[in-house]
């Protein structure tokens, strides 16, 4: 395993196509934000377990993909956690 350290704002580069930003840091929680072309499927660990546990083909892709559906839904969820929190 490749371990690195970078700061706010500071990137990745994977294989010249997949971008990892870090977008905010919080206490012990790091925001990233993650650039890839819309054919590779970007999923949290935990999705992505229960996702080869229900033996779902590469068609969920779509749906947590890094394309603008996923970062919308994202963007929702994220500004409902930060109204609930006030």
């Amino acid at each position: 395993m490749l371990v690195l350290s970078r700061k706010l704002n500071e990137e990745i580069v994977i294989g010249g196509t997949i971008v990892v930003k870090v977008v905010e840091i919080r206490g012990d929680r790091v925001r990233l934000g993650i650039e890839a072309p819309p054919a590779t499927a970007v999923h949290r660990s935990e999705i992505y377990d229960a996702i080869q546990t229900a033996g779902l083909s590469d068609a969920s892709r779509s749906e947590s993909s890094c394309g603008e559906s996923s970062r919308s839904e994202s963007s929702r969820s994220e500004s409902s956690r930060k109204d609930a929190g006030r």
